[in-house]
């Protein structure tokens, strides 16, 4: 028995009843050889780590962008925290951590450079719209290794696919809005639990608001401060969820008070005028670079873009200014668009 076949092993012996186990796993899109030393979705997770795509997540907006400060967010630490939450929630239902890891590191890898002003701007521009999450499964499906994609399981793009909560005034999904796994369930549920929490310190560390600003509704739910608004969050969906009854869910004062505080920070963080006016110009300048691709093709494919069989020039330039950081966006732009100092050779 190799190490790979002990650890499935252990799976089976103390993981819960309806925690999705690697050695049931629906498999990937291609076969390829079995690792001695991994379970399946451990090698996902570190063919998601090592992605190029991943690396790109530290210079992508959280909520603030390009902040001076040190502390703030960006795309890479958001996504480190869900996956710290999704472990802890995972660990304490005794589920499958690997899978709910691979999930949460993966779930944000074909968001946009400026967050969602980004986002609004190319589902403006692209024939049928975009959303980060199908970037994400096309991040993972085609886009990284030249083409040929991670190769994920089944479970892992099951869970990215499913993993955005959308505008709804409750947390509950549909059936068919689920994840077929509680671990993608769980990642779900992680990623707003931290959003919500981080974005509010964020602001508050940025100054647009201040900490008694908050409802005191929501307030006496969710905590008055950082660290008990996460352990109110976290302890509430692992007291609420029942694996068994495949159940992974917060209470319904939980679920209403995140839910409100979503909706608050929507007014006065993420729709302040001091963030919005720095958004609006992030979003000209990519308006700007998605028209003059288009025009130039010639000049997409020398900066970088490329389009790959069957891809209209459209779906290919979204899928390079989606991959862009936000100093490699604004430094491309600057240097299309704005007069360059003559070298002197």
């Amino acid at each position: 028995m190799n190490i790979r076949e002990k650890q499935e092993k252990n799976e089976m012996e103390h993981l819960a009843q309806g925690a999705c186990l690697s050695v049931n796993s629906k498999g990937r899109l291609c076969a390829g050889k079995v690792c001695s030393i991994r379970t399946a979705f451990q090698h996902d997770r570190d063919r998601i780590l090592h992605s190029k795509a991943f690396r790109r997540l530290k210079y992508k907006t959280q909520v603030f962008l390009s902040p001076q400060g040190d502390h703030y967010r960006t795309r890479m630490t958001h996504t480190l925290e869900v996956a710290q939450v999704a472990r802890t929630v995972a660990r304490a239902l005794e589920l499958n951590e690997d899978l709910t890891e691979a999930i949460a590191l993966a779930h944000d890898l074909g968001h946009t450079p400026f967050g969602h002003a980004g986002e609004r701007v190319l589902h403006e521009l692209v024939p049928g719209g975009f959303h980060h999450v199908r970037q994400s499964l096309r991040v993972v499906d085609v886009l990284e290794n030249d083409g040929a994609g991670l190769n994920l399981t089944f479970e892992v793009r099951d869970g990215i696919l499913h993993h955005s909560k959308g505008q709804g005034g409750s947390l509950s999904a549909s059936i068919t809005q689920r994840a077929q796994t509680l671990e993608g369930q769980i990642v779900r549920l992680a990623d707003i639990i931290a959003y919500v929490s981080h974005d509010l310190d964020d602001a508050i560390r940025g100054g647009i608001i201040n900490n008694k600003d908050v409802p005191k509704e929501i307030v006496a739910v969710v905590g008055a401060r950082h660290s008990l608004r996460i352990n109110h969050m976290v302890t509430d969906l692992i007291q609420q969820s029942v694996p068994a009854e495949r159940l992974i869910q917060l209470s319904p004062d939980m679920d209403q008070a995140v839910c409100a505080l979503r909706s608050w920070l929507f007014e006065h963080v993420y729709q302040a005028p001091c963030v919005q006016a720095e958004f609006d110009k992030a979003a000209a300048v990519l308006r700007q670079l998605f028209g003059h691709f288009m025009d130039n093709q010639t000049v997409f494919l020398a900066c970088g873009g490329h389009q790959y069989p069957g891809d209209s020039l459209a779906v290919s330039v979204a899928d390079f200014i989606a991959g862009m950081t936000d100093r490699f966006a604004l430094s491309l732009h600057g240097q299309l668009f704005l007069p360059q100092p003559w070298r002197v050779m």
